[in-house]
């Protein structure tokens, strides 16, 4: 096997700024763009950021059409209705406004509307779909966050639940990214303190993820450059926008969360958030969102507080920190280095800690922000046992794409082990 000797650093154009959001009309129409789709979702759709969206539209006679039945944590179903509204349309461009669901129905509905394949699990990643790349260039795709912790607006990937295989899945190419992201602290007023506190502990992951991955060059290389994936593996240039992400979260996470009128502190949280999808959207991420995607798949009846829906649902942020104090004592013995760094880096103290603490030491740290921000102890508190244990790995093997970068490799055997001790923490 020969292996990899390059990295790409892919990024989408962030535009940051209080009341930028309000941009979006003379930007389109500067770049001749008269005919749009306006993603969302029912909530957003009569908040703040949305109102501004079609008004600056309105005020720049940018002709649209709206689809506001985006499904928080989307299906393959709601993808597909966004889909048929897309091919329907002849849009120039989209733009997505609100969270991390919004942003990635709006990708995938950019992607099929654009190259329509013959098989929907055509671009979906293997080894559940073909991973087929995008054949050329999307339309343009402009993404305006209303929460601070997908970092979609930077990110090649769309990511669904797959209901028949009760998995989470997604799509992952470079060309997904959206043209524009647009970042306004004043569009995170209206987050709700359950879903600021879900959304930010996705980006502590996202970073600590990134950072800990496989290095980009113990991966095996591409035959083709077009088939380098998304997620490379960490690297020098990601490692310094993830460690940023991390020493911004660990200062601006709990004040966020405890007071929404901290303007300071949101503003960092949405900035970290992109931070962290710059630097996890080339690195890629591993254990932890691996093993999130089945415990998203498989709830039952927990429905999170905080959260207006509908549906059982464990939020994406929620269901990857439940797992990450368990992944990282894991892996920690892979590169300590590496995980003492990022425990410092949160504020942890590392000063006597031995080579063989560093995973507790780390773990201890996620942990102590987990119970500030009222976290759910452990996976049995969204409704999960040990006799889910085996389905819950049935879920997490087929996640390649996650899974193959963790720093020390996760068989069936540790996975059980891990979804175990991440039941309950304290």
């Amino acid at each position: 096997m020969e292996l990899e000797t390059a990295f790409e650093m892919a990024t989408s154009s962030i535009r940051y700024g209080a009341g930028v959001t309000r941009e979006i009309g003379a930007e389109l129409a500067d770049l001749g763009l008269r005919n749009v789709l306006v993603v969302t979702d029912p909530l957003v759709r009569k908040l703040p950021p949305a109102i501004a969206v079609l008004e600056s539209l309105d005020e720049a006679k940018v002709r649209y059409q709206l689809f506001d039945r985006v499904r928080v944590e989307p299906t393959e179903e709601s993808f597909q209705e966004a889909i048929a509204v897309a091919k329907a349309g002849d849009f120039q461009a989209f733009v997505a406004v609100g969270g991390g669901s919004v942003i990635d129905t709006a990708k995938a509905a950019n992607l099929y509307a654009t190259y329509p394949p013959a098989d929907f699990l055509d671009y979906v990643n293997p080894p559940i779909g073909k991973g087929v790349p995008p054949p050329g260039p999307l339309r343009p795709l402009f993404a305006i966050p209303t929460t601070a912790g997908t970092g979609s607006e930077t990110t090649g990937v769309a990511i669904f639940d797959l209901v028949r295989l009760h998995a989470k899945t997604g799509i992952a190419h470079r060309r997904l990214k959206p043209t524009l992201g647009l970042l306004d602290p004043d569009n995170t007023r209206t987050q709700p303190a359950a879903v600021a506190a879900s959304a930010g502990l996705d980006v502590l992951s996202h970073a600590l993820e990134s950072y800990t991955a496989i290095p980009y060059d113990q991966r095996p290389r591409p035959a083709r450059p077009l088939l380098r994936p998304a997620y490379q593996g960490s690297n020098p240039i990601s490692d310094v926008w993830v460690l940023q992400a991390l020493r911004m979260v660990a200062e601006s996470l709990p004040r966020a969360v405890a007071d929404p009128s901290d303007d300071q502190a949101r503003a960092q949280m949405i900035l970290a958030s992109a931070y962290a999808g710059v630097g996890f959207g080339n690195a890629g991420v591993h254990l932890p969102h691996g093993m999130s995607y089945p415990v998203s798949g498989m709830v039952r009846g927990f429905k999170p507080a905080g959260y207006d829906v509908d549906h059982p649902m464990v939020p994406h942020g929620m269901s990857v920190i439940l797992n990450a104090p368990a992944v990282f004592r894991f892996t920690a013995a892979a590169c300590p280095e590496r995980h003492l760094r990022a425990a410092e880096v949160l504020g942890a103290d590392v000063s006597k800690a031995r080579p063989e603490d560093v995973g507790r030491v780390l773990a201890d740290r996620i942990i102590h922000f987990m119970q500030v921000l009222r976290m759910p102890n452990g996976l049995h508190a969204v409704g999960y046992g040990a006799a889910d244990i085996p389905a819950l790995v049935k879920g997490t093997v087929p996640q390649h794409r996650v899974t193959k970068l963790s720093p020390r490799p996760a068989g069936e055997e540790e996975l059980a082990k891990l979804f175990e001790e991440a039941m309950r923490y304290w």
